[in-house]
């Protein structure tokens, strides 16, 4: 075995996988670029707090397989660790994005100001619908290429979900850091979320095949819809 000194903080700064590192009184020591994003949508003490409950009976590391989203997050299992009662790690494994059912369609593509076109079928909803709505968005997106008659569509059927609610908050935003993968090519992402305090889930399944149809990533929960929508250029 070679026992050359190596630095490996370079290595784990800039691993995909968010790594946090705490003292025993839960004050982070130390986290890599990926945590520092993670911690936008996530408090300290409740990433703490999930570490105490599965970290090890004994010292070293132990691998728990849940499902954890947090806003842009979403992760498959985590390892918990310690060699010392000083010291306690946590790190994330991301869940795989789904892939796509459809090939990707260069040709089909129109460039597109997504806010424009968001402003579009949010004013097409409002004609039928009273509902109180909030929208808020990132002018600083780039214009990129999209299929506009299903996307479209698809914000129409998301939008239909919340039908019934009293009030509407769409946020439209560029997620820092974050990527897919697009014909071998790194692609950024922008997430358009939905939230409000009431939701049909009837249409769940139809809206997660539309975006898979967009290349877009869906994820629903009880008040709110997200989809993360890459950039193409």
């Amino acid at each position: 075995m070679n026992t050359i000194s190596i630095d490996f903080q370079p290595f784990v700064d800039w691993d995909n996988s968010p790594f946090v590192l705490f003292d025993h009184q839960g004050k982070i020591l130390y986290l890599n670029n990926s945590a520092e994003i993670l911690f936008g949508y996530v408090s300290k003490k409740e990433l703490y707090d999930l570490a105490l409950t599965y970290a090890p009976q004994n010292f070293g590391y132990k691998t728990t397989t849940l499902t954890l989203n947090y806003d842009a997050f979403n992760f498959y299992a985590i390892t918990v660790g310690y060699e010392n009662e000083e010291q306690l790690s946590i790190r994330f494994y991301n869940a795989p994005r789904i892939k796509a059912s459809t090939s990707l369609q260069r040709d089909k593509l129109a460039t597109t100001d997504i806010n424009l076109l968001l402003e579009a079928n949010i004013a097409l909803f409002k004609t039928k619908n009273k509902n109180n709505l909030q929208l808020l968005t990132d002018p600083d997106i780039p214009q990129f290429k999209i299929d506009q008659n299903s996307f479209s569509k698809l914000l129409r059927k998301v939008l239909d979900t919340f039908r019934t609610s009293d009030s509407i908050c769409i946020t439209l935003k560029l997620l820092m850091g974050e990527h897919i993968m697009i014909d071998e090519k790194k692609t950024p992402v922008a997430q358009l979320s939905i939230k409000a305090d009431d939701r049909y889930a009837d249409m769940d399944e139809e809206i997660d095949i539309l975006s898979s149809q967009c290349h877009i990533n869906s994820s629903f929960h009880t008040y709110s819809i997200k989809l993360e929508i890459p950039l193409i250029q």
